[in-house]
């Protein structure tokens, strides 16, 4: 990337920085010196490849949605959890958030991070033990009942059959009468971490 890209750039983060709400905060570092809230190339230098790192904001967002990275808001620390059915999971959900919890993540079992249905034989003996059996979008109504999506952030860490699940999700909220573009949260789509780590993966890496 050039010189003059990569000054257009920093100027749009510069921008953006300025305007945003930051924490009263010490960002210094344990011998004391002041921590600069970005760096990257100086004036005047060019950087083959910058634009695949970018600047904090925006795409490709390598280094955070924020401008302010954690400067404006600290991470939003939730309780992983999600056991038995629907039912007893919101229940746990409802606890967690009477309790201080700051958003929520969503456990699910092996069968729904397989992509099957609690009733499908290979399922037997795996329904709702190490996570949330969601088989429908009225499951997933059950899961977040009372539980005003809108006002909550949500992690669902799912990867395989993310898109069916966050549909779901979807309608979910729309049932709730919330509006879509108000939904917050992080949906993990991650196949890599599912065949290395977790071992329940729906395809190989290479199509993902």
């Amino acid at each position: 990337m050039d010189a003059d890209a990569i000054e257009e750039g920093r100027r749009r983060w510069q921008a953006r920085y300025d305007a945003a709400r930051k924490r009263d905060a010490d960002f210094t570092t344990l011998s004391g010196d002041s921590v600069e809230p970005v760096y990257g190339p100086r004036p005047g230098d060019t950087y083959e490849g910058f634009e695949r790192i970018g600047w904090p904001g925006e795409y490709p967002y390598t280094r955070g949605l924020h401008a302010t990275g954690y400067r404006g808001r600290t991470w939003t620390i939730r309780q992983f959890a999600g056991f038995g059915n629907a039912e007893q999971t919101n229940e746990r959900y409802k606890m967690i958030l009477a309790n201080g919890g700051g958003g929520l993540s969503v456990a699910f079992d092996m069968p729904t991070l397989m992509g099957r249905d609690s009733d499908d034989p290979r399922s037997l003996g795996e329904v709702g033990h190490c996570g949330v059996a969601i088989d429908s979008a009225a499951d997933m109504e059950v899961l977040f009942k009372d539980i005003p999506l809108g006002d909550v952030t949500t992690s669902m860490t799912i990867s395989g059959p993310a898109v069916p699940v966050f549909c779901m999700y979807l309608v979910a909220a729309e049932r709730q009468g919330v509006d879509p573009a108000l939904l917050n949260g992080t949906l993990q789509t991650d196949i890599f971490k599912e065949y290395i780590a977790q071992k329940e993966w729906l395809f190989e890496p290479e199509p993902h």
